[in-house]
């Protein structure tokens, strides 16, 4: 993580040296927490590094690195873009028809539980992919270890929303598995 944020100083302005500063704060708390987002819903740390990188700069561009919502703003950011590269991923490999087996963390010694493994989180994923985005985003900021208050946050819902919210998205996680 040997990311440094600067941005040019320009006449008085305090921005240009605090906002740095800022940012990189903001960067270095909550970096590993976007990326594990992203890696929840992708399965490839790769690609989740790029939506966690995309998601910064986001933010970045847009908003100031001290606003109080910034750690909701960004795990909810981090959830829909790893969605939206998800749907991405299944467009191309579709139109590829490449039939790609993810790596798995299943007992190496035992080829078919890695294959059963593979399978499983290639199922979870594409339901994912079809449920509504709110629902996705629940499900995935939940498996991801937010608490209620943070999910609530991040999606801009009652925290005692959530529950219910998160009932109605695993119902339908499995209405959709089935």
């Amino acid at each position: 993580m040997g990311l440094s944020v600067t941005l040019p100083a320009s006449g008085h302005d305090s921005r240009a040296t605090a906002l740095p500063i800022a940012f990189e704060r903001l960067f270095r708390t909550e970096y590993g927490r976007v990326v594990g987002i992203a890696n929840r819903i992708l399965n490839d740390t790769a690609e989740a590094e790029d939506v966690a990188q995309e998601v910064f700069f986001s933010f970045y561009r847009t908003h100031a690195a001290d606003a109080s919502y910034a750690s909701a703003w960004l795990h909810a950011a981090a959830a829909h873009s790893a969605l939206n590269a998800l749907r991405a991923r299944a467009r191309r490999d579709r139109r590829e028809a490449a039939d790609a087996v993810a790596p798995d963390a299943a007992d190496p010694a035992d080829p078919a539980a890695r294959v059963v493994a593979a399978e499983t989180r290639d199922e979870v994923r594409a339901v994912l992919a079809r449920l509504p985005e709110r629902s996705a985003a629940l499900l995935a900021l939940r498996y991801s270890g937010l608490s209620y208050a943070e999910i609530a946050a991040a999606l801009d819902v009652r925290a005692s929303s959530v529950g219910t919210l998160l009932r109605r998205a695993e119902e339908a996680f499995r209405r959709e598995l089935a």
